[in-house]
């Protein structure tokens, strides 16, 4: 069902309201916004004196961010409005039905946006992050596919390097909402650390795209912006968070987060839903999956976007021969009316790009 404008524009208001407070709450107002060139593109940085004749230095983000920009020239001007932003949350969850994380989840996602994980480019993945699209795509998703125990981050190892910035502790960061955090010890090499778990069992696990053989898939990636985690590297993890989009996370006052492009999630879902048969207990994560990427691109569809998701489709099929055939698997696992449906929206959207449906199995 879709929301209807009154509610679509709450939650715009509310994403203007969480990503100007977490961008306001991160900088001291002692300090100054700076632009510097760095390989040839400029970046802003806030200097922030020391206390000693010195300064530290953070990293904000690219100048040609135009949103980041428009913050750095009115920094004086934003002001944190919780109390409001916690009643547009709770409309928007009680009036709305928009999902809400469980409190544990909503916790760590907020510890990290505060500890900078977003601000260095950071992004969330898996069910966390499918929690946020029915608010980004105006329409209600199926919560049945929305339960989890654990929280995926990811990063390009590229940019942990480039920001050239570092978040605090990871594991302190952790316990600040859980003391039984502890580190898990990589099975390949135990001096790093890709995954954190609580006494009770919640996991928190840190990625990153490989892009080589697969005989790096099994060594963790030192991340120097990650305040001493690691990350697992993954195939296809690259088209997943490549240009990721701004949503709010619907806990507290709301949490301003980066998540996958809903089209890339949805498609990224069927290839890693087909590659999960073969893993222990995979088959119920690979439903999962395919629910999940099934109900985003059904959404997509029916909110006439589905020219996005054909052009992230076309992006997979072309990438070569395994994509092609994980997509494949995961669509013939579709039931027929389904698939029959999102096939032929596809066509039509591929005929609309310039492009051959048959040449993506599309009708």
């Amino acid at each position: 069902m879709k929301l209807t404008h009154t509610y679509q524009t709450l939650y715009s208001e509310l994403s203007q309201r969480a990503l100007d407070s977490s961008f306001a709450s991160e900088f001291n107002v002692e300090g100054r916004f700076i632009s510097a060139e760095v390989k040839g593109r400029r970046y802003w940085y806030f200097d922030l004196p020391d206390g000693k004749g010195g300064k530290k230095r953070t990293y904000v983000g690219p100048v040609e961010d135009t949103e980041i920009t428009r913050r750095v020239e009115n920094f004086k001007d934003l002001k944190a409005d919780v109390r409001e932003r916690r009643k547009l949350v709770s409309t928007l969850v009680r009036e709305a039905y928009l999902p809400r994380p469980e409190r544990q989840t909503g916790e760590i996602v907020q510890a990290l946006a505060e500890a900078g994980f977003f601000r260095l480019r950071g992004v969330l993945v898996g069910t966390v992050a499918y929690q946020c699209y029915p608010a980004i795509l105006g329409i209600r998703l199926p919560g049945m596919a929305m339960i989890t125990a654990d929280a995926d981050f990811a990063q390009f190892h590229s940019i942990s390097v480039a920001v050239e910035d570092q978040a605090p502790p990871m594991l302190e960061t952790l316990k600040t909402v859980d003391p039984t955090f502890r580190e898990i010890p990589h099975q390949a090499d135990g001096r790093f650390t890709t995954q954190y778990a609580s006494r009770e069992g919640y996991r928190v696990e840190f990625l990153t795209p490989n892009r080589g053989t697969d005989d790096y898939s099994g060594r963790p990636t030192p991340m120097p912006a990650l305040g001493g985690a690691a990350a697992q590297p993954l195939r296809f993890l690259d088209y997943l968070i490549y240009h990721p989009i701004r949503a709010v996370l619907l806990h507290g006052a709301g949490v301003a987060v980066n998540v996958p492009a809903p089209e890339r999630f949805a498609i990224h879902k069927l290839i890693v839903a087909s590659r999960r048969l073969t893993d222990k207990d995979g088959t119920a994560k690979s439903r999962k999956d395919l629910a999940q990427s099934v109900a985003i691109m059904e959404a997509m569809i029916e909110t006439r976007r589905t020219e996005d998701l054909a052009e992230a489709f076309m992006e997979a099929y072309d990438r070569g021969p395994a994509w092609k055939d994980a997509i494949r698997k995961s669509v013939g696992q579709l039931e027929d009316d389904v698939r029959a449906r999102i096939q032929s929206s596809l066509g039509a959207s591929i005929r609309m790009l310039k492009g051959d449906p048959a040449k993506y199995d599309c009708r």
